[in-house]
This record gives C-alpha cells, structure tokens and sequence, in this order.
C-alpha cells in the first residue's frame, strides 16, 4: 500500500511512538508485506527466522524488534511489538469509514455496467464499463473491477485477510488495507470470497473464470485465462500462472506457485509449487498418471499377499 503522499521516517516514528535509526527526513512511500514490499515501503518482522529476510529484502525501512546493524541505504524503526505498530499505521493510513448507503457516492460505476438490487458498492471502489453484478453481491471498499465482468449472487470481494497472531489473551488480527483487482472479462460464480490483500492486491488476471463456491486467499495473484470449478479453496499468497485449471475441490498451501498451463485434477492437495504445463492429481501432490499408476497398485496388494500366502 503506498501512502497518499510521501511522509518521513521521523513522522512514521512519531504516529507509532517508536525510536528509529536512519535519517529524520528519509523518505517512506508505503508499508507492505515482506513477499511484496518494494523500494521506500516499510516491511514488519518479529521472528528471529525472519530477520534476514526482512533486512535483505527490496524494504527501504524495517520495523523490528531487535537491535540491529541498520543496512547500506535502509532505516530501522525499533518496536517491542512490530504486528501491533503494523496495525497502527495500517489504522492511520488507511482507517475504516462506515458507509452510509448501499452504492458509496465516492464509488464510480462505469457506463453499461449493471447493478441489481440489494448490492453493497463500498467507498472508493471503481467499476468498469459493461458488467453485471447481480444481487447480494458485496464489494468491499477500495475494489478495482475491469470492464465486462459479471458476477454473480452472493459473492464477496474484500473481506479480511486470514492472518492472527496467536498471543496469550487470543489471537490479535493483522488488519488488512489492500484491495482485490478484477481484470477485464473476469467471471465469478455465486457464493464466492476474494478476501483483500493484507497491504497489497488480491489479483484476477484477464479472461479467468470462477465457479460457485470458490475461495481465494489474501494476496493470492491468479494470471490471465485460469478456470477454476466450484468448492476450491487458495490460501494467501499463492500465485498462479496463465491458463492455469483447477478442478473441483482442489486446496492448496499458502506461498506456492503453480505454473502456466498446469491442469490440478479434482480433490487435489496443492502441497507445494509445481511447473506448469503438466497434469496432476492426489494428495500429497504428484504428477496425474503417477499417482493413478500408484492406486492402480495398491489394488493389488491383496492379490499379493494371498500368493504369499501359497
């Protein structure tokens, strides 16, 4: 998320009441999370595991929780708690603004789009020409919609990331303010959740289509031309190619890739990222004829075992 106007570190310091060390006047553009911040964008790290993937990553600043060596070019904020600082600035930039009718007036709806009873259209979402949102659809504030993009019933754009942080009391949200993107010639399906980036872009490339009934995760980038049948589930942060298909009742893990052209059989595990252009099928995830050579073996072991028995 990049902020409305550039602020510096010492005014970054100063809304989360935290020392830094860099220069008072270096410029910070935006925040963002750590698999897609860019240069002069803040990235937050809490865990030893991650420090160096924080410090090394494209971030001009990290909120940490440890003192550190500040790198070539960067600055440090110094946090006793960089999630709850995270959520701060989240708050700050980006603060929630209730809604006071069904189509927000800051909303803008493009010429030929159609938008039937019962809609909710939050603040500042921007809808393109030639759509069709059918009934009970909710666009949550900030959603970027292409042209000729239908959607139908019951579907859900922008609800809040799936991310917590386990602490003694209970689990405390990281707050998201990202957005989804629906490119041109988009379909979704009735009964669909799109929940929002954390502090990026929940993305639907051009030409893809959504059955009912699907989920996709925060942050989640899935390319141009996928089709994707009823009841899959895509954790956060995966990305999926071009012309991807994913068959019915597929999951998959958070952070995964999967490539251009790969086809992903029915009930399928997505376990971890697998090339494109291949045909797979099972859980834990395998190459599709495989793991049908495997089942086919399995058959047998009774026939084996009452030869052995001979």
């Amino acid at each position: 998320m990049r902020f409305p106007t550039p602020h510096s570190l010492e005014q970054i310091a100063t809304i989360i009441d935290m020392p830094f060390v860099g220069d008072a006047d270096f410029q910070v553009l935006g925040m963002n999370e750590i698999h897609v911040v860019q240069q002069g964008e803040i990235v937050f790290v809490d865990h030893p595991k991650y420090y160096d993937k924080a410090l090394n990553s494209k971030a001009s600043v990290i909120l940490i929780n440890k003192d550190v060596e500040c790198p070539k070019g960067k600055a440090l904020l110094i946090s006793d708690d960089p999630f709850r600082d995270f959520n701060k600035l989240s708050k700050f930039f980006r603060p929630f603004i209730k809604s006071s009718s069904s189509i927000s007036k800051s909303a803008e709806i493009g010429e030929g789009t159609i938008v039937q009873p019962n809609v909710f259209i939050g603040n500042n979402v921007v809808i393109g020409k030639n759509c069709l949102i059918h009934s009970n659809v909710s666009i949550y504030d900030n959603c970027i919609i292409g042209d000729n993009v239908c959607i139908h019933a019951g579907t859900v754009l922008g609800a809040d990331a799936f991310y917590y942080k386990n602490r003694p009391e209970g689990f405390d949200k990281l707050i998201s303010c990202g957005r989804v993107v629906l490119e041109d010639h988009v379909d979704i399906g009735a009964l669909c959740t799109i929940d929002k980036g954390v502090t990026g872009d929940t993305t639907i490339g051009k030409g893809s289509k959504l059955d009912n009934q699907v989920h996709v995760g925060h942050d989640t980038v899935i390319g141009k031309k996928c089709l994707i049948a009823s009841q899959t589930g895509i954790a956060g942060c995966v990305i999926i190619e071009d012309e991807v298909t994913l068959w019915g009742q597929v999951g998959t893990n958070s952070g995964i890739t999967i490539g251009a052209k790969a086809v992903i059989m029915g009930q399928t595990g997505v376990t971890k990222s697998v090339p494109g252009g291949k045909s797979y099928f099972g859980t834990p995830i395998e190459e599709s004829r495989e793991k049908l050579k495997q089942l086919a073996y399995v058959k047998k072991i009774p026939e084996i075992i009452e030869k052995l028995k001979e």
